[in-house]
């Protein structure tokens, strides 16, 4: 990026307002470790003004939750429309940001979260949001879907932009207003989204945008007049955040860590012109930095050798450089401090005795970069094998039968995502059904926007896509008559 991108203000009740302090957080590429931007932090204070002008567009008469749904439908779409307009400049800041390679963040950056709220918006067409019922001791009952309040909208890093539609996509579909607060790594695309919102058909004061650090997030978490709460982040943030939302009996939805398995059966074709798209996406997309990655790659013992070499070919063929080149496939991880964290796992790998197949060091260059990097003879009880490392390391475990397979698939803390891979559909699907996750894909992993993504264990609670996402957003009531 050759242009320096810096605001001064701060999106709060449909307005670019001063911040209440002159603390900024100062953007730096990925992949170059040069300045490219800078955004003011946001502190306690413009936390209140954002609450308060989220809650003042809840609470009005003729306001957005009175909207009637197709109404706010059109408004989305409208927002959707200038996401739209912006696609390329998202992409581009997010890649310059966190090292997302450019030919992933135009897809998915660029262009899922606009999936995400035309999806929403056909929703709020279609859905109901109230329903008579016989009453069973006479008379009606009517039971109505009412938006819940001002949502706190905590995003993070590694898929900012997807991430946040997952949050106010549903939350706008309901008729709730909302207060995102964006991770201090990737606030210039925070910023651009903003003015995505300004120049859309959503009412002033409906999205209201924070860009803050941890002390921040947990003040709005927190905040009086935050009525539900939805996090995607670590296991460690929410648990804090699952703490503080239960001494308030306040509703959260937590999208968290993941140590997932790819699950290869005796019977998978391993032909990487016809797998290695799909197994990319299943195993280091985003350069490993995606919470439902099956990072642990499990090898029946009669093909366990061949797995391996297969994987070490395919890591070994992946083109790793600058972020915003499009030939790209592996970029830098996020930061020097996830680089090191990503680093040590490596070496606690190499301690705890795995073998070091391919990768493990830095290439040449400037930027936060670790080489792709697979482990072989990896037990499922070492530290490689039970905690997010969240960078480009795969560990490829040894089974002996389907049932041991499962097995250890489940012998984690983590249930969020996986895959299996195999000729046979039908036991595919058998063995898919047995491992306790909360998604799970045969033969790839695709997230789909009209189903529900969520975990189970210590990656999460509730879900977040589909229509099951409205409801997490709604309050329910019931009228007798």
């Amino acid at each position: 990026m050759s242009d320096q991108i810096d605001y001064d203000k701060l999106y709060i009740g449909g307005e670019w307002v001063h911040p209440s302090s002159e603390s900024r957080f100062e953007v730096t590429s990925a992949s170059t470790g040069e300045r490219i931007g800078s955004v003011p932090e946001a502190m306690e204070a413009d936390v209140d003004a954002a609450v308060a002008a989220a809650r003042r567009a809840f609470d009005d008469p003729q306001g957005w939750s009175s909207w009637e749904p197709a109404r706010r439908a059109d408004a989305i779409d409208s927002l959707a429309d200038e996401f739209e307009k912006r696609s390329e400049e998202f992409a581009r800041r997010v890649s310059a940001q966190n090292g997302m390679p450019i030919s992933i963040a135009t897809q998915l950056e660029g262009g899922f979260p606009v999936l995400v709220m035309r999806y929403f918006a056909g929703l709020a067409r279609e859905a109901s949001f109230e329903e008579e019922r016989p009453h069973m001791l006479g008379g009606t009952t009517t039971v109505r879907r009412e938006p819940i309040g001002v949502v706190g909208a905590v995003a993070p890093w590694n898929y900012p932009q997807t991430l946040a539609s997952f949050k106010h996509a549903p939350a706008l579909a309901a008729g709730c207003t909302i207060v995102l607060k964006p991770s201090p790594e990737t606030v210039l695309d925070a910023m651009l989204f903003a003015e995505a919102v300004e120049a859309s058909q959503v009412p002033p004061g409906v999205i209201n945008i924070v860009p803050g650090g941890r002390e921040v997030g947990a003040y709005l978490v927190e905040h009086r007049d935050i009525d539900k709460v939805a996090f995607t982040g670590s296991t460690a943030a929410g648990r804090q955040i699952a703490e503080t939302c239960g001494r308030l009996l306040r509703p959260v939805t937590l999208e968290l860590g993941g140590k997932s398995a790819s699950i290869v059966l005796d019977d998978a074709d391993l032909d990487l012109s016809k797998i290695g798209e799909d197994l990319f996406a299943a195993t280091l997309m985003n350069n490993g930095q995606t919470c439902y990655l099956g990072t642990r790659v499990l090898a029946p013992a009669s093909r366990y050798d061949e797995v391996v070499d297969v994987m070490s070919t395919f890591v070994s063929s992946l083109a790793v450089g600058d972020a915003m080149d499009p030939t790209t496939q592996i970029g830098p991880m996020a930061s020097t401090s996830h680089r090191d964290r990503v680093e040590s796992y490596i070496e606690k790998g190499k301690g705890d005795g795995a073998r070091l197949v391919t990768g493990g060091g830095r290439p040449d260059g400037a930027g936060w970069f670790v080489q792709p990097t697979i482990f072989a003879d990896v037990d499922n009880r070492s530290t490689i094998a039970q905690e997010e490392i969240f960078g480009p390391v795969l560990s490829v475990i040894r089974y002996d039968n389907d049932d041991d397979a499962v097995r250890i698939a489940n012998d984690s803390d983590y249930g969020l995502g996986g895959s299996v891979w195999t000729s046979d559909a039908e036991r595919g699907m058998d063995v898919a059904r047995r491992v306790r996750t909360g998604t799970i894909g045969i033969n790839r992993y695709l997230v789909d926007p009209g189903a529900p993504f969520g975990g189970v264990k210590a990656s999460g609670i509730g879900r977040e896509l589909g229509p099951d996402a409205l409801g997490a957003y709604q309050a329910v009531k019931t009228i007798f008559s």
